[in-house]
């Protein structure tokens, strides 16, 4: 795949290939070469903590809809000892926009599922772009209460612009089969730990993000409407997306401020694309510790805190 950077990467990329340059025409005896290139990743290591200490809200969403993010089956293959795929709602079709299935994580029975897009033009027509249809998330749900019959804690993953909003999608009613996954997962019997990866797109991402834990990656957003969705109500223009984004709160910290998740995840410095098996590993670090936590409560209690949590979420004055 090509090398894809966003504009306030450039400095990097291109100290990077010129890094990857010397390194090729490195002769093992060459001191002064190897002295050249150590100053060269001192340098590249200084701009990437500089530049990914001061991001903007917009540079933060441009993150989150990174090319090369890592997506929910490339956590599966790094965090699971085995991961057993299921399909289809029983009722329509399957949905490769929204993957569900069970594995075990350190051993750990799990119902793992998640948001997936494509990395190129035919992967991303194929997984519509990690826009899910109504039969995505009623799959989504038969895999969730069929982890509960067992008693398996559940994991999802959560990396859409939104539900899909096409003409079969609106016929099949998805939003009632969003709804209809608010309502059940707010009272299923087992640990739900949810984790905004990416984009958190609206009714799209809650569908699978009613959870006992509602985290965040630190680069990913979380909104009832993109940036540039807002930009084209308001101001009568989607060139204002990222006045937009500033205006709608929807970064890791804002929304833990505000108390719509629980907590925020660190990334490698320089985002989890640049390094994927270290935000794997943290990723998998966590979930373990959120589950042992948990499973400490009983069904009905948390059952109970979760909906609680969920219904004084928000506040105003008059």
């Amino acid at each position: 795949m090509a090398k894809f950077y966003l504009d306030f990467e450039e400095k990097i990329v291109e100290l990077e290939e010129k890094i990857d340059k010397k390194r090729k025409k490195l002769s093992p005896d060459d001191e002064a070469g190897l002295e050249e290139i150590k100053e060269l990743e001192n340098e590249l290591n200084k701009i990437v903590k500089e530049t990914f200490s001061n991001l903007t809200i917009w540079q933060r969403v441009q993150l989150a809809r990174h090319n090369q993010r890592p997506y929910t089956l490339d956590y599966i293959s790094r965090i699971t000892d085995n991961f057993v795929e299921l399909h289809g709602d029983r009722l329509y079709a399957d949905d490769p926009a929204l993957i569900t299935g069970l594995a075990t994580i350190n051993g750990k029975s799990v119902v793992l599922m998640g948001h997936q897009k494509g990395r190129d033009t035919k992967s991303n027509i194929y997984r519509n772009f990690g826009m899910a249809n109504p039969e995505g998330y009623r799959k989504a749900l038969r895999v969730m209460k069929l982890g509960a019959k067992y008693k398996r804690p559940i994991v999802t993953l959560i990396d859409t612009p939104g539900a899909f909003p096409g003409k079969g999608s609106e016929e099949r009613s998805v939003a009632e089969a969003i709804a209809k996954n608010l309502y059940e997962m707010a009272v299923l019997p087992v640990p739900i730990i949810c984790i905004i990866t990416g984009e958190g797109g609206s009714g799209g991402a809650l569908a699978i993000a009613i959870g006992d834990k509602v985290l965040m990656l630190e680069n990913s957003i979380y909104s009832v409407i993109s940036p540039e969705g807002c930009a084209s109500i308001i101001f009568r223009d989607a060139s204002k997306a990222s006045v937009a984004a500033k205006e709608l709160k929807i970064t890791a910290y804002e929304l833990l401020e505000l108390g719509m998740i629980d907590d925020v995840i660190a990334e490698p410095i320089g985002g989890a694309h640049r390094e994927v098996d270290k935000m794997s590993e943290i990723l998998k670090e966590r979930i373990l510790k959120e589950l042992k936590e948990l499973e400490k409560t009983g069904p009905e209690t948390l059952v109970k805190k979760r909906i609680e949590k969920f219904c004084n979420m928000g506040f105003w004055e008059e």
